[in-house]
């Protein structure tokens, strides 16, 4: 077990799961294509976890949410349940689930143990098949329930639909507080629901871009302390704090490498900007363009072996691919409009991206070779697209007209499930963490 910041985590490793029945080896009837168009959430119930104290009926609730903001998923109102499940050891009468058209459904319990943990115990049905899909176990401190929740929606995600969840996950972004003229941000972290926010930094220096690290509990960014900007990284569980390093100039958008040992960033100098590496370990850097425009936002695809930027050397920004050393430098946007903030899926296909054009701006995606692309949402301001770890959500944030502030939202890829993520204060620039281990 591990302490961040006075928030105790179980790693994955220490949570005992326990698969408690195998389902038979036919084909399940319920499913859902993750990769139509539109899909039509499939509707479960998901029914009150047996517990003595409540804790049972949290973590379904959070499970059901879950599940429900993937748009995937329509969970039944508990009122239209026909039967009260008592003992979740026994199957059910899969009859009284069919009438209320629940095509899955999952039942559970949570018990302490005499050590004080908690043992939650899930399991998913196929209603129409009469059978259990996956049943599991996990073992954990009471405060870490919310956790549990999100791995058991994890695993139902995965079970229905063939693909890893993103639910146990958590998420980076600039908490700014203030009015528009004198905004503080600061950086703040919560899980992927919103829930558990804390502030990692202080209000007294303005901070930008937060990355997460793909191998370990750490985050690069970009401060303005003592009015220079500077590239910081930031251990999660311990809270220490260490210099990059101290650049003459500017310092843009720094994002670590698929393998966590490199930060690859922009630097301005003498009125242009290019894209340079450092290695975290002997702090040398590598110059990998060298033009004379603003070559910024660089990220690496998940193999490491290309980099995708933005530049303006073609007279507006423009989306560009080189090799992870700078070779073949190649523009791969060509749509009406300019193109920034690229980041690249985690499953190595597309690219996601802001886009200016008439007066708004959207975010999109495409695939790697510039084909493809589709906008899935256009506002007044929508900017900073990050990836879900199974690369199958967005989040970015967006701008309103007028008064008001930042705020962040999510989107699939099919573009028809927007939702708002809700934090106490204005949130911008989020960045979306690998899932937790």
């Amino acid at each position: 077990m591990k302490m961040i910041n006075q928030i105790l985590f179980v790693p994955l490793a220490m949570v005992a799961a326990l698969v408690l029945f195998t389902a038979s080896p036919a084909r399940a009837v319920v499913e859902i294509d993750i990769n139509r168009a539109n899909v039509e959430p499939l509707p479960i119930a998901i029914t009150d976890f047996i517990s003595s104290d409540g804790v049972g009926a949290q973590i379904a609730e959070v499970v059901a949410a879950d599940l429900k903001r993937s748009g995937l998923f329509a969970p039944i109102s508990k009122a239209a349940f026909i039967e009260k499940i008592s003992n979740p050891d026994v199957a059910p009468r899969f009859e009284d689930w069919r009438v209320i058209n629940a095509q899955a459904l999952v039942t559970g319990k949570v018990v302490r143990e005499a050590d004080g943990r908690l043992r939650a115990e899930f399991r998913l049905w196929d209603t129409f098949a009469n059978q259990q899909l996956s049943g599991e176990q996990f073992f954990t401190r009471p405060e870490n329930w919310r956790r549990v929740a999100h791995i058991i929606a994890d695993a139902i995600y995965e079970r229905l639909t063939g693909e890893k969840g993103y639910f146990d996950s958590r998420v980076v972004f600039v908490s700014e507080s203030g009015p528009k003229t004198a905004r503080q941000k600061q950086l703040a972290i919560m899980d992927q629901d919103g829930a558990n926010l804390r502030m990692l930094t202080n209000a007294n220096d303005i901070v930008l871009t937060p990355r997460f690290s793909p191998s370990r509990q750490e985050i690069t960014y970009m401060s303005f302390e003592g009015g220079q900007p500077r590239v910081y990284l930031l251990q999660l569980e311990t809270g220490q704090r260490e210099l990059v390093g101290n650049f003459p100039g500017m310092t843009f958008s720094p994002r670590f490498s698929p393998d966590g040992q490199k930060v690859i960033m922009s630097l301005q100098q003498d009125g242009n900007a290019n894209i340079y590496t450092m290695d975290l370990r002997s702090r040398s850097t590598t110059r990998l363009t060298n033009t004379a425009a603003i070559d910024t936002s660089p990220s690496y695809s998940p193999d490491g072996s290309q980099i995708i930027f933005e530049s303006d050397r073609g007279g507006r920004q423009q989306l560009y691919i080189m090799g992870a050393d700078g070779s073949n430098q190649r523009r791969v946007s060509f749509g009406d409009g300019s193109y920034s903030t690229p980041v690249w899926s985690p499953r190595g296909d597309l690219i996601a991206f802001t886009k200016q054009s008439g007066g708004k701006f959207s975010i999109g995606v495409m695939r790697t070779d510039g084909s493809g692309e589709r906008i899935l949402t256009t506002g007044f301001h929508n900017e900073g697209p990050t990836w879900a770890p199974n690369g199958r959500v967005l989040m970015f944030f967006r701008q309103p007209a007028g008064a008001g502030g930042p705020q962040i939202y999510s989107i699939d890829l099919t573009g028809y499930n927007e939702q708002l993520v809700t934090t106490p204060t204005y949130a911008s620039d989020p960045a979306w963490s690998p899932l937790l281990e």
